[in-house]
């Protein structure tokens, strides 16, 4: 049988992963490919670190030459995380001819422009399913499956580690600080969870499926975004009163003044797609103008379900298949850009707002005179009694009808003044 050699850089949990799958699983591989893909070398920083899998003999380097002078190997998993010097690797790598595979998300909604000119002027390609929703073919869905559609919302859940936090604090009643433990110890969290948690992480996926759907050119960090990291046990309590469950969701939509995109809090409908996905996992719901709406689901994260996607790129990538979805996608080419992000201020949408506030006459009235001005009309509210030991304080839950996330910055910024508030308001967009 025919046999092409390929070649991994980075050995963390998704580089094991890959190595694994090779190594234990060629003959799948092979039927899939139509030849072995031979893994010739590994190349790693720190040549002492133990591993967790057995190798061949003379495959484990930390010389990048080993792969870059070898003209036999094609391909390379390049599966460092961060910005350098993963970036300089791959462009060394895109130099000496090779093709690559990626899960490194940051390193393309940082520098996706750069990196895929280069690799076109060389004649390579840059492959990276993984870098989206783990094991989710996501990337393959929208770039070839659904190239007859004009792609017309996304809205997902991209980063396992919140989920999964928010899913201990409203199954479980967790806190915030023991779910985020508690996904620590299961690996799910990093030591430092604050990309997850901050939204910055969905912000960077969704750069990377709105640049595919939409062709916008967006930098991750211009995507507005708030997190749950200030998220309060009391929210989820009084979402699943009214009929919700919150998630973090990155959405991006086209409206008529462009693309919407944005990374937030959400109160999702109870019993909707997205409201029923638990634990680690992602999901993403497509709608598409000739098809409707599809729904994808699963592992998010993690060392197998992320290998799976990187293995596969590495077959697509031997047969010659993500050479032809490259060059005639011209992702991040130096063509301008098909859509442009709206104005945050103009997205429009339905909201659920909490304010604790001092229990006395007028409250509510003063509020929604301040909502009114903004044209913000009220659908329903929340007072519960002062509890005891609240000394005087009560939480008030409105849901608004549709409005404009800047109408409703300035009521918000109005009501946060008046006398009568304890601490600032809490807002998150409604998704019916």
């Amino acid at each position: 049988m025919l046999h092409t050699k390929v070649a991994i850089v980075g050995l963390g949990t998704v580089g094991t992963g890959v190595a694994r799958l090779l190594l234990e699983f060629g003959d799948r591989t092979a039927r899939h490919a139509g030849r072995s893909l031979v893994l010739e070398q590994i190349v790693v920083k720190d040549l002492q670190k133990a591993r967790t899998i057995k190798l061949p003999a003379g495959i484990l380097s930390d010389d990048i030459k080993r792969i870059t002078l070898d003209p036999e190997i094609t391909v390379v998993a390049l599966l460092m995380g961060g910005l350098e010097p993963a970036r300089s690797i791959m462009l060394e790598l895109l130099a000496s001819g090779k093709n690559i595979v990626t899960a490194n998300k940051a390193l393309l909604a940082a520098h996706g422009p750069e990196l895929f000119d280069r690799a076109r002027e060389l004649g390579r390609s840059i492959a990276f399913e993984a870098s989206v929703a783990g094991g989710i073919p996501i990337i393959a869905n929208i770039s070839q499956c659904l190239s007859a559609n004009q792609i017309q919302s996304i809205h997902a859940i991209l980063n396992g580690t919140s989920n999964y936090i928010l899913t201990q604090m409203e199954a479980h009643g967790a806190s915030y600080a023991d779910a985020v433990r508690e996904a620590q110890r299961l690996g799910y969290a990093e030591a430092d969870p604050t990309m997850d948690v901050d939204g910055s992480d969905a912000a960077q996926k969704l750069a990377i499926l709105s640049h595919l759907a939409f062709g916008a050119r967006v930098a991750w960090h211009e995507i507005p975004r708030q997190g749950i990291d200030t998220l309060d046990l009391a929210d989820l309590r009084y979402a699943k009163e009214l009929g919700y469950r919150i998630k973090l969701l990155a959405v991006a939509g086209l409206n008529s003044d462009g693309l919407e995109l944005h990374v937030s809090p959400t109160l999702v409908k109870l019993g909707s797609p997205l409201a029923e996905v638990r634990g680690a996992y992602n999901a993403i719901s497509v709608v598409g103008d000739a098809v409707g709406r599809v729904f994808f689901s699963g592992l998010g994260a993690g060392q197998m379900p992320t290998a799976s996607a990187v293995v596969a790129d590495l077959i697509d990538t031997v047969v010659g298949r993500s050479t032809i979805t490259f060059r005639t996608l011209e992702l991040w080419s130096k063509q301008g850009a098909r859509v442009a992000a709206s104005d945050y201020g103009s997205v429009s949408g339905r909201y659920y707002l909490r304010f604790n506030v001092a229990d006395r006459p007028s409250v509510l009235a003063e509020i929604a005179g301040a909502l009114g001005k903004e044209n913000i009309s009220i659908a329903s509210v929340i007072q519960h009694e002062a509890e005891e030991g609240s000394q005087g304080v009560v939480p008030l839950v409105i849901m608004t009808h549709n409005t404009t996330e800047g109408a409703l910055g300035r009521a918000i910024d109005t009501i946060d003044q008046l006398a009568f508030m304890r601490g600032r308001s809490v807002r998150m967009r409604v998704l019916d």
